[in-house]
């Protein structure tokens, strides 16, 4: 199958009414708009409750501006521009604003708005600063999606990582294996690139996007066996989303036919509170039950994969959520408290770690580790949001 090609107006997209157009026109006004022809193929347009339309297809929820725009304070975590470091092994650089697709429930949303600006196109300082902190084993290029870069750019940025003796893991943070399979099966350069630089002592992994069953299509499981083939490890990451797939029979079919694909089941994650993704957010215990009751329906290689909240104060595992009590732990931490072990009263509607009474005894507000930095938050407090 040839390249795809990307529309990036929404009243380019056929398959919407005149009327539906004109209704969206404003929310892509401000707040990007990608899309590519193969991605809206596999879209049943005459359900308009599909799970693939509701993901990349804008809504008017976006325009409601309840939430925050940095929901984990990322901000906090700039060390150098474009350069994250909130856990001790662990950098992440932002090599890319821009995504093959823009999912509608981003938690990055404010990447897309006109006003922000953090990631770099020159990494240099992010990989300056790795090279100068032998405790990061482990660095993520994210964004944005690290794949929608230029092959050519990407080799650039992972031999200089390649260069350095304590980076021992890369990860490719993209939704590309689904969203556009062809750009990783066709590209034998980016392919090479893998294989050289994936060995069997310091692998790439390729940190995958993947939220529906829908998506895993023969293109798609042609570009994880490429992947494979290349050398890299591909492991699925997910919000468990309100409308997409909160049915445990998709969650659990989700997770058999990653795992039957030779892609581990990471992560579900609790949809982060950003501002204009209320629409996608699920109570604690709603995702919980989702969760526990797709992992009743697989085999012991789904059930890997862990619920937790990315907090500002670490990711949190959701152990169980019963009889109005939240049972959890820390699994990673920015205060070293990995594995601490928390029980706390979680009202029905709670949806997020401060929505638990007695959450704030457990962690301290961080501050900005690299004090010039002006992130997403201050800016946008700076500037007032456009009226739509």
């Amino acid at each position: 199958m040839a390249q795809p090609k990307y529309i990036m107006n929404i009243e380019k997209v056929p398959h919407l009414s005149d009327e539906e157009k004109e209704n969206l026109k404003q929310i892509t006004e401000k707040f990007v708009f990608r899309v590519n022809e193969y991605y809206l193929g596999l879209i049943d347009w005459g359900d308009p409750e599909d799970p693939i339309r509701k993901l990349v297809i804008p809504n008017e929820g976006e325009l409601e501006e309840y939430g925050r725009w940095d929901a984990s304070d990322e901000d906090t975590n700039y060390v150098v521009p474009g350069c994250q470091h909130k856990y001790d092994e662990t950098a992440l650089l932002i090599v890319s604003e821009v995504c093959g697709a823009y999912c509608r429930y981003c938690f990055r949303k404010r990447l897309f708005r006109n006003d922000i600006k953090e990631a770099m196109s020159d990494v240099q300082p992010g990989i300056e600063y790795i090279k100068n902190h032998p405790e990061i084993s482990n660095v993520l290029l994210t964004g944005g999606d690290s794949l929608i870069l230029a092959t050519k750019k990407l080799r650039g940025i992972i031999e200089q990582l390649r260069d350095i003796p304590h980076v021992k893991v890369i990860r490719l943070g993209s939704k590309m294996p689904v969203f556009n399979p062809m750009r990783i099966y066709e590209d034998q350069a980016l392919l090479d690139l893998i294989s050289e630089y994936s060995t069997p002592e310091q692998r790439i992994y390729v940190m995958a996007h993947i939220n529906h069953p829908n998506e895993i299509t023969p293109e798609a499981i042609r570009g994880f066996d490429a992947l494979h083939q290349a050398g890299a490890i591909v492991v699925n990451q997910t919000p468990v989303l309100r409308g997409i797939n909160d049915d445990p029979d998709d969650l659990a079919e989700l997770l058999d036919r990653l795992s039957w694909a030779g892609v581990t089941p990471y992560y579900f994650f609790i949809n982060r509170p950003v501002a204009g993704n209320n629409d996608f957010v699920l109570t604690l215990k709603e995702a919980y039950d989702a969760v526990e009751k797709a992992k009743a329906k697989t085999s012991g290689l789904g059930k890997r994969v862990r619920l937790s909240m990315s907090h500002t104060s670490g990711k949190i595992e959701i152990l169980a959520i019963e009889d109005g009590k939240a049972y959890l732990k820390y699994h990673q931490s920015r205060d070293g408290e990995y594995g601490k072990f928390m029980v706390l009263d979680c009202p029905e509607d709670a949806t997020w770690f401060d929505d638990l009474p007695g959450n704030d005894a457990h962690w301290n507000a961080p501050k900005k580790k690299w004090e010039d930095f002006e992130g997403a938050n201050q800016k946008i407090a700076e500037k007032e949001s456009p009226q739509l």
